[in-house]
């Protein structure tokens, strides 16, 4: 599934799943990402100390559990 045009055309439906997936992540986090895949790596990153590499698998299984 490709980011720009799943994610970004339904992002308030994708991050109410986010928030499920990723308890850490709030809804300001939520406002701040605004559909941004980079944004959201950042905030795994910050909120599980995931790496940049680790974060973008997660993001990865993310969207194919979608």
């Amino acid at each position: 599934m490709h980011w720009d045009d799943f994610i970004i055309g339904n992002w308030h439906e994708i991050a109410g799943k986010i928030k499920q997936q990723w308890g850490k992540i709030t809804d300001d986090d939520a406002l701040e990402i605004a559909g941004k895949r980079e944004q959201l790596a950042a905030k795994l990153q910050k909120h599980y100390g995931h790496s940049k590499d680790e974060a973008e698998e997660h993001i990865d299984d993310f969207l194919a559990s979608l």
